[in-house]
């Protein structure tokens, strides 16, 4: 009986710690992923058992609960900037973006509970430094449900795609309107991670694959970093993922027509995290795993490609430090920074593409629907467009000005570690200085904003009067990327295409007709030149000819009365 008792005394407790290290979807069933609490519970007793783990809150989110990063570390040290001078190569996983996706979420507690209980643990990690955030959307993920992802095959219950702003986070990276992306910048920035990986579930066509991946695109990350993206690390990535029996390709980007046809890579711009990762030089990996595949298939699928990853990174880690290190500088060295991309539809390359046979059938609600029959596999050689070619370049500035009262840019920029430097004194500076002469309006709300589209410029050189504490902004730094591309007002997800500045826009004063046409006529009596270029303005213009009020307005905005700063961007460039 003492026997029995001591049995049962000393195994219940090692029994309870083993169910302890089970991910919640080992522990519930197939059909289960964690919520929050459970999530943070798992990781809080893998830090508890294995000195090499550590997990900590690291800042806030929108939903009120802290945002936490759980790090892999053989030295034990947690120290990103001491690993990479020890050598290692720093991977960051990002889960949960949107909750209703949560592969990763579960893979990554897998991957970590099975690196650490594995025998070969020490020599497979001593030269990488891992990073998790278990539950990125906290928000989404504790607005729990069972219907908002109408077409995914399970898990029975999961979180929200809005976060506690109702916001989408993967379209929050460049614009930070939300406490979650600007606890991610500080999570990213101090790390610095050489590859970064985003994990989702996607949306779209049916094929037989059950994982995609979408990387950064090769032409817009560019130099050695882009050649060997393309070239070497893409085809490696999909070799060891069919190794492992999870077979991966491009993400299928076909909207519509069917993905037999061909399709193209999709544009990741600043807003989403690998377009944002992108401008610090880090190798970006947004995953997508299949809607209608199971979800365990789709866990395992996940759970190889970080594997994968980590294969790579013992691999070519050392490469990869040496291209990113390089890659600041040659960024300068091209004088020019392409802005704008322009997809190539006419160069593509062949892929191989197993899907299913996509038919119309009639639909309930009348006309024709789209069917994927399952039981009508096939393997095409199909053309994938992955080239896209330059649109708009600007020469690269010494230097930006911006004014202090642009507060909420210089945040931003601060962030990002953007190295500004306050002016010491009133200064005068000849600047480039860009005027908007016209731009197109978002007639919708996207994510709270209201984006510009179209933006047309005309740029001058002028002596402009700076007040101290305004500040310098350098280029020779090594967010240049990330400056140019937030500070060009005709860049992709520039912060005046996301209303920053839309206060420029915008006339403040005016003038009462009954009082200024006496000195309109005063100014055109006086000034020849002036009466001749309004003259020639009303012939060539209908809506001027025959319309006092726009008359007057004409000579208003040619005359010293006009506000300087209606259509002026306020950063100014200094040239080198």
């Amino acid at each position: 009986m003492k026997s029995l008792f001591c049995c049962l005394f000393f195994t219940l407790p090692l029994i309870l710690f083993s169910q302890e290290l089970k991910t919640p979807m080992e522990i519930s069933g197939p059909g289960y992923t964690g919520t929050y609490e459970e999530v943070i519970e798992f990781y809080r007793h893998l830090d508890e058992k294995f000195s090499v783990v550590k997990m900590i809150p690291i800042g806030e989110t929108d939903a009120g609960e802290p945002l936490h990063l759980v790090m892999l570390d053989t030295d034990k040290n947690f120290d990103a900037e001491k690993a990479k001078k020890d050598g290692k190569s720093i991977l960051l996983i990002n889960n949960g973006i949107h909750p209703g996706e949560p592969d990763g979420i579960e893979a990554s507690m897998k991957f970590l509970r099975d690196a650490v209980e594995s025998s070969r643990f020490v020599r497979d990690f001593k030269d990488l430094f891992i990073a998790v955030i278990p539950i990125y959307n906290v928000g989404g993920a504790l607005n729990r449900n069972t219907n908002s992802r109408a077409n995914q095959e399970g898990p029975e219950a999961y979180g929200f795609r809005g976060n506690a702003q109702n916001r989408d986070l993967n379209r929050d990276f460049i614009k930070m309107d939300t406490k979650n992306a600007r606890t991610f910048a500080r999570i990213f920035h101090m790390l610095n991670p050489d590859m970064f990986i985003d994990t989702h579930v996607s949306n779209g066509a049916d094929y037989q694959y059950s994982i995609t991946h979408l990387a950064t695109q090769p032409d817009k990350l560019g130099g050695e970093l882009g050649k060997y993206m393309q070239i070497t690390l893409i085809p490696t990535l999909e070799n060891k993922m069919e190794e492992k029996g999870s077979e991966i390709i491009p993400y299928v980007n076909s909207f519509g027509t069917t993905p037999d046809k061909g399709y193209g890579i999709f544009f990741d711009a600043p807003r989403y995290s690998t377009g944002y990762t992108t401008l610090f030089n880090t190798l970006g990996f947004m995953i997508e795993t299949h809607m209608l595949k199971p979800f365990p298939e789709r866990v395992e699928a996940t759970y190889h490609f970080i594997g994968s990853a980590c294969d790579i990174l013992r691999e070519d880690g050392d490469e990869i430090s040496r291209m990113r290190k390089d890659a600041h500088s040659s960024i300068r060295e091209n004088g020019d920074y392409i802005i704008t991309w322009n997809r190539n539809r006419e160069k593509s390359r062949e892929i191989t593409f197993k899907g299913y046979e996509g038919v119309m059938t009639d639909s309930y609600f009348g006309g024709n629907r789209l069917f994927y029959d399952r039981n009508s596999p096939f393997e095409k050689t199909i053309p994938y467009y992955d080239r896209f070619d330059p649109g708009i370049a600007v020469g690269i500035p010494e230097a930006y000005v911006i004014p202090q009262g642009w507060h909420q840019v210089i945040d931003r920029l601060r962030i990002n570690r953007i190295n500004l430097l306050p002016l010491r004194n009133d200064t005068t500076i000849e600047v480039e200085a860009y005027r908007i002469e016209d731009v197109s309006y978002s007639q919708r709300p996207y994510e709270g904003h209201f984006p510009h589209r179209d933006v047309t410029l005309s740029k001058s050189m002028k002596k402009i009067s700076f007040r101290a504490g305004d500040f310098l902004v350098p280029t020779d730094q090594d967010g240049i990327r990330f400056l140019i591309e937030v500070l060009e007002p005709q860049a992709t997800d520039s912060y005046f295409k996301w209303n920053f500045f839309d206060a420029v826009l915008q006339q403040k004063e005016y003038f009462s007709a009954y009082v200024f046409e006496d000195i309109a006529k005063m100014m055109l009596e006086s000034d020849p030149q002036l009466k001749e270029r309004f003259e020639e303005a009303v012939s060539q213009s209908e809506s001027m000819a025959g319309n006092r009020r726009a008359q007057l307005d004409w000579i208003y905005r040619n005359s010293s009365y006009y506000e300087t700063a209606h259509l002026n961007y306020p950063v100014y460039r200094i040239l080198k």
